[in-house]
């Protein structure tokens, strides 16, 4: 039951910062959903913050008053996670989008929360460097951290938690905490950062984070690739990873995301089962990789090997592959997405996949496949009518075998989506219930009034 904002609260949030203080309904309105099924749960009011001292003046005003606070991104999750099912105050940190320092010599870069990927990139033209956490949405930095995104180089350069070195974090009472450092290793206690990076805004807002860089590679080569069968293109996958070939990227797309892509990008994909890779390196590194690579695609059925060395060549071909998830919502006009993913052992990848399809040959509604396969993971993009009961019911079933399979194989039941509302319930069969407990424990250590972010991740 959302109770009423406190008056006193209300008066000191607007006298604090003026128009950057909303109640209108379309603001809170907005504050309140994402891209998942969920329905919308706004929030009662929304701040804009610009600096560290506002995030603290709002959560000790919230603190005091015993009212929630859900830190807010640029929206682009599909688990809930910025939803307010208890109310409270939306904290927005789009507006904290300065890129505070750059270290080229150290190949790091400190940011605040609300700078966006492409932005930091922007910001690193010149330098040699680039930060490569890719989800495929403009995210912030804060709330890629927030949610341990990772994305379609993941397979090369890890996802947020092997990149993120520090941060600045305003705790549930108001306390600034500093975790990590710049440093590439410590040994130094517990490991607060890791803690923090996906969390999901329930133990501390992240304000400040100092990420990792990398060189641009010397050479880099993409290319695309069909197969007769989604099988046989795992199949590449797995052994391409098994003999330790440095690949970037790795991504698969089904033959139902190939339709919708060429449909909403423009493009002629060849409409079959198809292997997207990138190549970095030296230019004889990339050329060697990219001949394995297609020696053992050829001895699966591969085909159709085509090249795109040039940037924008590269740049419109890994668009295409973002697209892919507005791409599926435009092959039934009116829906929305019932996300699900999941990773696995690269072994059992195939053997994943293949039951998953048997699942989808078996309900009614269209479902996508497509994923960062290199690391095991994969995504249904299940489209449903959520005023539907039967859509909701198979979407529903379908979501719920493929985690149980996924955990069933000792992989988890979201790679990089997050557990927010809508995966709760798998928490403990995939942790356990000693892990959930010392979960609580720490939410509640540091946060005993359950104000931040309520009701996400924890069962």
């Amino acid at each position: 039951m959302k109770q009423a904002l406190p008056d006193t609260l209300r008066q000191a949030l607007a006298e604090r910062f003026g128009n950057r203080f909303s109640q209108g309904e379309s603001t809170c309105l907005q504050h309140g959903r994402d891209e998942s099924v969920h329905q919308p749960q706004p929030p009662q009011a929304v701040v804009h913050a610009e600096n560290l001292e506002e995030i603290v003046l709002t959560v000790k005003l919230c603190a005091e008053h015993g009212v929630p606070v859900i830190p807010y991104g640029v929206g682009s999750s599909v688990e809930g996670h910025v939803l307010a099912p208890q109310g409270g105050i939306s904290l927005d940190l789009s507006g904290m989008n300065q890129v505070i320092a750059i270290h080229a010599e150290d190949g790091d870069a400190t940011v605040q929360a609300g700078v966006t990927r492409m932005q930091l990139n922007n910001a690193l033209k010149g330098t040699g460097l680039f930060f490569p956490i890719d989800p495929g949405a403009d995210a912030t930095i804060g709330g890629m951290a927030a949610t341990r995104a990772s994305g379609t180089n993941a397979v090369r350069y890890g996802t947020m938690k092997d990149n993120v070195l520090a941060t600045t974090t305003v705790l549930a009472d108001g306390r600034v905490l500093k975790t990590g450092g710049r440093a590439r290793k410590s040994s130094a206690g517990y490991d607060l950062t890791r803690l923090l990076v996906g969390s999901e805004g329930t133990l501390g807002i992240m304000a400040e984070l100092t990420v990792k860089l990398y060189p641009i590679p010397e050479a880099i080569s993409a290319a695309v690739c069909t197969f007769p069968n989604i099988e046989s293109a795992v199949q590449t996958v797995i052994q391409t990873i098994q003999l330790g070939v440095p690949v970037a990227r790795i991504e698969l797309l089904d033959t139902l995301s190939l339709k919708a892509i060429n449909q909403f990008s423009k493009t002629t994909l060849a409409e079959a089962p198809t292997l997207f890779f990138e190549f970095h390196g030296s230019p004889a590194g990339v050329e060697e990789q990219a001949e394995t690579v297609q020696a053992i695609a050829g001895e699966l059925g591969g085909a159709n090997f085509e090249w795109a060395t040039r940037p924008e060549d590269r740049s419109r071909l890994w668009q295409a592959r973002h697209d892919a998830y507005f791409a599926c919502l435009q092959l039934k006009p009116g829906c929305r997405c019932f996300p699900t993913d999941v990773c696995v052992p690269i072994s059992r990848l195939a053997e994943c996949i293949a039951a998953t399809n048997e699942d989808i040959a078996r309900v009614s509604i269209p479902i996508a496949l497509f994923g960062h396969v290199g690391d095991g993971n994969f995504h249904l993009v299940v489209l449903v009518d959520p005023d539907n009961p039967k859509e909701m019911d198979e979407a529903a079933w379908i979501s719920s075998r493929v985690v149980e399979r996924a955990i069933a194989m000792e992989g988890t039941c979201t790679g990089e989506h997050g557990i927010g509302l809508g995966k709760r319930k798998y928490l403990a069969k995939e942790h356990g219930d000693v892990a959930v407990d010392v979960m609580r424990a720490l939410k509640q250590a540091l946060d005993p009034q359950q104000l931040l972010n309520p009701g996400k991740i924890l069962p």
